[in-house]
């Protein structure tokens, strides 16, 4: 049997991790543990290989995989270019093989070398405001520019600033998915999801057809933790998937940082929770750099000591009316009629002054009405 056959039926057992398969390789076979040793396994009685640490889902599967199902993996793969990527190959990411119950195979649409480059988780809230998801921008921005490659899950929000951040500076970015890489969620992400393909790479641990069940999430955030250095934790409410995601950073070991927010609003009280417990608050990307300066490429030393980039609003350039506003508008998101009450001003005043601050970049609106500052620099 070959190598891309043994793999395909790897990918189909269901909760396969890859210690459980290396401690049961090891148990019965007298050759090298590589992809080929997995073929001692195939065909022996389920209740066998649940004795030797598999699971029953597992142990089915190999006891009698289906050859029409393995047929088709092998068309979908060579068709859409997918790469498999099992966990005796020397490219599977590093940083991966330290986590306990790593996947014995990824999925991969895009340069699999993308996935053993010094990484930086970026999550936060789906519902994220305006000015938490420009941060996440931002951030991935200039954490590309010292060498990250950004990885999140293409989830709405935060996910998908910090994908786009990393692709506007012409940086790497790898997406993982809590489906198989044929059901793209969400499908709105489509487009996303091939520019990240051609900038990093986009994975699953679930095979073809694979849809994004509640109880995957979790197992993608896993993998999104244990594929790198840190997770940054840009907004976050205090019960989200985010928090998660911290939680299998903590006990993987790796940093977890947070941007503090607003004490008014409830998508940043995961944030201070996180703080609280001991995550790094984070200012500027100066404050995550210090932390994983070891692992990033030595070219990137100049860069670390560099000025940070700042890009500054010209509020020079604006009347005292305007500046009143923007005074009176703060960074958290504020409705109209709350600023006529700060201000004094009559609504259609505030409105008309509104669209100019828009239109020069200064506030961006948000859904229901509402109105939020814009950071006057980059993180740095």
């Amino acid at each position: 049997m070959d190598a891309v056959s043994l793999q395909l039926i790897l990918g189909r057992a269901s909760g396969l991790r890859y210690g459980q398969l290396r401690s049961a390789l090891e148990s019965i076979s007298s050759r090298p543990i590589d992809i080929f040793a997995v073929e001692a396994l195939l065909g022996k009685r389920s209740d066998t290989l649940q004795s030797l640490g598999l699971g029953p889902a597992a142990s089915a599967w190999l006891q009698a995989p289906d050859a029409a199902t393995l047929a088709a993996d092998r068309y979908w793969i060579a068709r859409n270019r997918i790469q498999l990527l099992d966990a005796f190959d020397p490219r599977y990411p590093p940083l991966l093989t330290h986590v306990r119950d790593a996947p014995a195979l990824l999925y991969v649409r895009g340069d699999i070398e993308s996935l053993s480059l010094p990484q930086l988780a970026i999550v936060g809230s789906r519902a994220a405001t305006l000015q938490a998801r420009l941060t996440a921008m931002q951030f991935a921005a200039e954490l590309s520019h010292h060498g990250l490659t950004i990885t999140s899950g293409l989830a709405l929000g935060i996910d998908a600033a910090g994908h786009e951040g990393a692709l506007r500076a012409g940086g790497r970015t790898v997406a993982v998915l809590g489906s198989g890489l044929d059901r793209i969620y969400p499908a709105q992400h489509g487009l996303l999801a091939a520019r990240i393909a051609a900038r990093g790479a986009i994975i699953s641990e679930f095979p073809r057809g694979t849809v994004p069940l509640r109880n995957h999430f979790p197992q993608r955030n896993r993998l999104m933790s244990g594929l790198s250095l840190g997770t940054l934790v840009v907004e976050a409410a205090d019960k989200s998937g985010s928090l998660i995601t911290a939680q299998f950073a903590l006990d993987q070991g790796r940093e977890v940082f947070a941007i503090p927010g607003s004490i008014h609003n409830p998508l940043t009280r995961g944030c201070h929770a996180l703080i609280r417990s001991g995550a790094k608050l984070v200012e500027s990307t100066r404050d995550i750099i210090e932390e994983i300066a070891n692992s990033l490429p030595k070219q990137d030393d100049m860069s670390r000591n560099s000025s940070p980039k700042r890009v500054t609003r010209r509020l020079a350039t604006l009347d005292k009316g305007h500046k009143i506003l923007l005074d009176a508008l703060g960074f958290d998101p504020t409705s109209v009629d709350a600023l006529v009450e700060r201000t004094g001003f009559p609504s259609e005043s505030v409105a008309s002054m509104l669209l100019i601050l828009e239109l020069q970049g200064t506030v961006g609106s948000e859904a229901g009405g509402r109105y939020v500052r814009l950071p006057d620099e980059r993180p740095g």
